[in-house]
């Protein structure tokens, strides 16, 4: 996400780290090449304006002009006004209130709303939380057969309207079930449609009345850009949201809609989509956000996502072996297992600040479908070649080759891979990089 964003901010502030010292003219013209990339990101233009003179008040100020590195100085007062624009601090899923708590997902076909209520419902049962799916749209056709198959994926248990059911019927009879049932958590799928009308605003106001929502939240698809904007600002006038969920950031290498949003509609992101599987969804953090758009790295959400997936005893154990030098291929093996469960290499990659820039990092971003193979040729090992990977002549790597189903260069290409990594770790170890501690691997 951020692709075509990140590469154009990064080679403005690469040319103004060379400057020893920074005038105004040349402060004038880095903003004025941020001013245009931000408007080709399809940024509102109102916001870019907005964003450019606060830069630009604090940049010709003497926090900039008498800094010892101002290059850097700059960079970091663009990172906090990105910080700013995108909301300034985390805000989570309100689920105070006594349960159960209704949440509503609106917005227009095609934004993924019902996957995304399936994937809500998995991150608030992970939080503990026992919720419930009501498939509130009527209209398209298999949109409850949809919710109803996630559920039964999520083992997350799901309403069955009745055939005569209208869907405000349908979210207060699934209130009135859950209420005895032991459901705290309800994630109502309402019906959207390839345009705002006002059949639709009228029946989901009547939702509203009917249940009380604690969140009311607008799920957009990031690459609509300014068009996911004006329809969440629509929808907030006519509703009233609490949010927004953006999804398909995956395929977002622009970031027009997550830079404006909040400061069109004063409503918060709360969730990114960032794929297809149930997984791929992560809290907005506009800090983390922030750095992520400007090459910075995302050591905050590396550590979230390394705390969720590795066991606590496990990395400390990997954090010795680390610092002893004593990384083994069978170690390797055992982080790519956990490694999986992350999901895509290139975004934990771009989570880890710099890693992008050094030289030769490409050949160890195995594509995830290399991983299962990578996998198999570790577990064709035997223990001792696992630990100790000196011994792997030609006719060991031919035996693990065959044993599983790969070719020799495949096997050869590994080897070098973690040799590579090795060296790499060395490095780390030196720069002391915080966030890697917890056994938060590079690659």
């Amino acid at each position: 996400m951020f692709e075509n964003l990140t590469g154009k901010l990064n080679q403005i502030f690469k040319n103004l780290r060379g400057y020893g010292k920074l005038s105004e003219n040349n402060i004038k013209d880095a903003l004025r090449e941020i001013r245009l990339i931000l408007l080709e990101a399809d940024v509102n233009f109102k916001v870019v304006k907005s964003f450019i003179e606060s830069v630009k008040s604090r940049a010709i100020g003497q926090e900039v002009l008498s800094s010892i590195t101002p290059g850097q100085q700059m960079t970091k007062i663009v990172h906090e006004e990105l910080t700013d624009l995108l909301g300034g601090n985390k805000d989570g899923l309100n689920l105070s209130g006594k349960p159960p708590v209704p949440i509503m997902l609106v917005g227009l076909q095609g934004t993924g709303k019902t996957v995304t209520a399936g994937k809500l419902a998995r991150l608030v049962k992970k939080g503990g939380r026992n919720p419930y799916l009501v498939p509130a749209d009527i209209y398209r056709p298999a949109a409850i057969e949809q919710l109803q198959k996630l559920g039964n994926q999520l083992n997350i248990e799901f309403y069955r309207p009745g055939e005569k059911e209208k869907p405000p019927e349908i979210c207060r009879n699934a209130l009135d079930f859950s209420r005895n049932n032991g459901f705290d958590t309800l994630i109502i799928d309402t019906a959207g449609r390839l345009h705002i009308d006002m059949d639709l605003m009228q029946e989901l106001k009547r939702i509203k009345e009917e249940i009380n929502p604690s969140e009311i939240l607008f799920v957009a698809d990031a690459m609509a850009g300014q068009d996911a904007v004006n329809v969440a600002s629509k929808f907030d006038e006519l509703l009233g949201i609490n949010g927004v969920i953006l999804t398909k950031m995956d395929g977002d290498a622009r970031g027009g809609a997550a830079l404006s949003i909040k400061a069109v509609t004063g409503k918060p992101i709360k969730f990114l989509g960032t794929g297809e599987k149930l997984d791929a969804i992560e809290d907005f953090n506009p800090e983390s956000v922030a750095s992520r758009i400007l090459g910075m790295g995302d050591l905050i959400s590396l550590v979230e996502k390394v705390q969720k997936n590795f066991e606590e005893e496990q990395a400390r154990e990997l954090e010795k072996k680390i610092r002893k030098e004593t990384f083994t291929l069978e170690d390797f093996g055992s982080q790519l297992k956990q490694i999986k469960k992350m999901g895509s290499i290139e975004d934990i990659i771009g989570m880890i600040p710099g890693m992008g820039r050094i030289k030769g990092i490409s050949s160890l971003k195995p594509a995830n479908k290399e991983l299962a193979k990578i996998g198999a040729i570790i577990d064709s090992m035997t223990k001792k070649e696992r630990i100790n990977h000196a011994i792997l002549n030609g006719s060991r790597r031919k035996r693990i080759a065959k044993g599983s189903g790969t070719t020799v260069q495949d096997v050869n290409r590994l080897i070098n891979n973690y040799m590579q990594m090795k060296k790499m770790l060395k490095r780390f170890k030196k720069s002391g990089i915080k966030g890697l501690k917890r056994g938060m691997l590079p690659f």
